[in-house]
């Protein structure tokens, strides 16, 4: 399968030199200075597995041309609607396009532009960024995806693409509860980032300090709370799962937007935040904390405008 990637930032970056490693067709679709920096460098790993570098194939927008069998989606979400307009002729009839972005809104918005039947459920879950250098750096050794058809079956297409990523570096799983895997992880990256954002520390700084595990677990039975009243209980599993990644003693978790945040960017708060919030909100759960987590990185949002401004 051609595997077209867009853009080459820490999830991207990260899946698609994995593919690329493993001898994979696959071409990033980039703007002209990452493409710059790629053509000078090489698309550079540093993982707790074994640093790696590969010389990717590249592409910009205005050279895009014709249809890919797999579009893989990482990017940020609040980039989702200008990359679907750069990627748009890559997406064919037969084409899959892959989803890994965070939170759930990313779904209506692909579908409503490319249509159902080329819109595959997807997650990842793997702790990554660029540094200073554009090199992709994999903080913590997870690193999987998770992808499925929406309405729940384990097509023939799925079964393929879960063949195609099987590559060192990808632990990869295709599913038949795509969608009761991303509210759970919805749930999850909701907890995350609001604690680690409302008190701009890590899971294990937060679990330090007195009521900073009850804090941890109040927010996080929030957010179960909305997922359940969506139709999605998290499962016994995940909630054993959660309870010992928020215990664990001296973490260094925290959340993407936290690091967002730490270097005055903009982050995906209203995608995810405000969007569990919204659904709290519509079905009649009551979110305090979360609401309070909301607000604070809100608050960041706007002061952080007024400065760029």
């Amino acid at each position: 399968m051609r595997v077209l990637v867009i853009g080459a930032g820490a999830l991207g970056g990260y899946y698609g030199a994995c593919l690329v490693r493993a001898g994979g067709d696959v071409t990033f679709l980039v703007r002209p200075a990452r493409a710059e920096q790629l053509r000078r460098n090489g698309l550079q790993v540093v993982s707790p597995h074994g640093d790696f570098a590969v010389q990717p194939k590249l592409l910009l927008a205005s050279d895009l041309k014709e249809p890919f069998d797999v579009v893989l989606v990482g990017v940020k979400a609040y980039s989702l609607d200008d990359a679907m307009d750069q990627f748009a002729a890559a997406v064919g009839a037969d084409t899959m396009i892959l989803p890994i972005l965070n939170g759930l809104k990313h779904i209506d918005a692909l579908t409503a532009r490319f249509g159902a039947a080329r819109v595959l459920g997807g997650l990842a879950n793997v702790s990554a960024g660029l540094d200073a250098d554009g090199r992709v750096v994999q903080f913590m050794a997870n690193q999987t995806v998770v992808f499925g058809e929406i309405e729940g079956s384990l097509s023939k297409r799925a079964l393929a693409l879960e063949t195609l990523l099987q590559v060192p570096g990808i632990d990869v799983r295709a599913s038949e509860t795509i969608m009761h895997d991303m509210w759970e992880k919805f749930v999850q990256l909701s907890t995350v980032a609001g604690i680690t954002c409302l008190m701009r520390a890590s899971i294990g700084d937060i679990l330090a300090v007195p009521n900073g595990e009850q804090s941890i677990f109040r927010l996080f039975a929030e957010c179960c709370s909305v997922a359940t009243a969506s139709g999605f209980e998290p499962r016994a599993s995940f909630i054993e799962f959660d309870r010992k990644l928020f215990t664990t003693k001296d973490s260094p978790l925290k959340a993407s937007m936290l690091r967002d945040i730490e270097r005055g960017s903009i982050t995906e708060a209203e995608h995810i935040l405000g969007d569990i919030a919204n659904r709290a909100r519509t079905l009649g759960v009551d979110t305090p904390l979360l609401d309070l987590a909301r607000a604070h990185v809100a608050a960041y949002e706007i002061g952080r405008q007024r400065v760029a401004s």
